[in-house]
């Protein structure tokens, strides 16, 4: 009764001298635990004799379309099953950095979400609690905080004593981690520590094992193909080649999918390395094809040349051992461009090369990317109210469902090149689309 009149009034907002302000005139406010009607006249629920259980949550790595709206998702769900929601800042930084005192300013380390704050963020991008690519097990001397320094002094340090102590100390029932397989597998560590915690899978390149979608991943395939769109004409115009460097360090489903699509001619992906000579042969073949005399090529940033490895923007490493990667897009575009007389009469052909990049993470999420998040974020909160922790929300063969967090340790999850590429004319394999997932290729069957 008490829920219903709280959703009620919230939703109606009686004003003074209406019938329905007056009916509630009448209401035993102390009957139904409802403390008071603020200046705007809407409902707070009463403090009870019971301590409010709270949930912790964060955003690890980089930020995607379609976190903010499991944010809110969670804010609104957390509040009608009565849980304080406590938003962790920077990722697992947030965790780091907190000063176990109750007097000590942790505003850059955590917060209590607010609701009113949620429903404006959730319409956005990125993510309203930041980010980080912190992992608190493997933490540089450098990086340990002043008030660890005397206790951790090693090259790399272990703080996951302090993280434990962290999250007792803000009174955390249950953590849900959003993130990719980075963010997530220290929060298997946690699990297996005992804390109680869940995963929402986050990650463009759509590569969290378990489940066949990731938040992000369809706006990085929409933002993906309409730039390639947006590309094309300049290609046209000049009779050049468009070659373009896309997400996906391990996995090729950001290359494959716009691919598809009909935005790229040929794509070369992390999963099988291409010859670069068989490469430019086909890019030329397309254009020769196309009345409008150009072609276009999408090359994963994780994308190899035959006998080599990856290529990488500068060898400094994070906190989980990665290091950045670029170039290889620029590398494929001078080869071809060098290369491309021998299949167009001695005569070179111009290329066309753009990174993508973060043009396809920012801004606001699309459709899906707004529906699925708020699913996971309810997931999450189904399970906790049934007690249950240690398991990553999924998206599999269409269906909602949940399967163990430790998952995301225990395999990986990359295109079946057998089943979906054609390794000798570099793109998706065109065929047998009957009982296949939404994003078809995505699947761990």
């Amino acid at each position: 009764v008490q829920l219903y009149y709280i959703q009620l009034f919230r939703l109606l907002e009686p004003t003074r001298g209406s019938k329905l302000f007056n009916m509630t005139r009448k209401v035993d406010l102390n009957r139904l635990g409802i403390v008071s009607f603020n200046k705007q006249y809407k409902w707070r629920r009463a403090m009870t004799n019971n301590k409010e259980k709270r949930i912790g949550i964060l955003t690890g790595g980089g930020d995607v379309p379609g976190l903010n709206p499991a944010l809110r998702a969670i804010k609104i769900r957390s509040r009608g099953e009565g849980y304080q929601l406590i938003g962790i800042r920077r990722g697992w930084a947030g965790l780091v950095d907190l000063i176990r005192d109750k007097d000590a300013d942790n505003s850059k380390n955590y917060e209590f979400i607010s609701e009113e704050v949620m429903n404006r963020a959730g319409r956005t991008g990125g993510t309203y609690l930041h980010s980080s690519r912190t992992n608190p097990s493997k933490i540089k001397k450098s990086e340990v905080p002043p008030m660890y320094q005397d206790k951790y002094h090693d090259d790399i340090n272990d703080l996951t004593p302090e993280i434990l102590k962290n999250i007792d100390f803000l009174g955390l029932d249950y953590l849900i981690a959003i993130g990719g397989d980075d963010t997530l597998s220290y929060a298997v560590r946690l699990f297996r520590e005992g804390v109680k915690v869940l995963g929402i899978p986050k990650t463009m390149d759509n590569d969290v094992p378990g489940t066949d979608y990731c938040i992000g991943f369809s706006t990085c395939v929409t933002r993906t193909i309409s730039l390639t769109n947006n590309l094309r004409t300049i290609a046209g115009s000049h009779e050049r080649l468009l070659i373009l460097e896309v997400f996906g360090r391990y996995a090729g489903f950001t290359a494959l999918l716009p691919t598809m699509a009909g935005a790229a001619n040929r794509c070369v992906i992390p999963e099988y390395k291409f010859n670069i000579d068989r490469l430019t042969e086909l890019m030329l073949f397309d254009r020769d094809c196309n009345p409008s005399c150009y072609s276009v090529a999408l090359v994963s940033e994780g994308a190899m040349f035959a006998g080599g490895e990856m290529i990488y923007a500068n060898m400094e490493t994070d906190s989980y051992g990665h290091a950045k990667l670029g170039g290889i897009g620029e590398l494929v575009a001078a080869a071809v461009k060098d290369i491309s007389p021998r299949f167009n009469n001695g005569k070179k052909v111009s290329v066309v090369e753009q990174k993508l990049g973060y043009m396809v993470r920012g801004g606001e999420p699309g459709a899906i990317d707004s529906i699925v998040p708020m699913a996971f974020g309810n997931l999450a909160l189904d399970l906790i109210l049934k007690g249950i922790h240690g398991r990553l929300v999924v998206l599999k063969d269409g269906r909602y469902d949940n399967v163990s967090l430790d998952i995301v340790t225990s395999t990986n999850k990359v295109v079946d090149v057998e089943q979906f590429y054609d390794t000798d004319r570099y793109r998706p394999k065109y065929e047998n689309f009957e009982m296949k997932p939404l994003f078809i290729m995505t699947s761990e069957k």
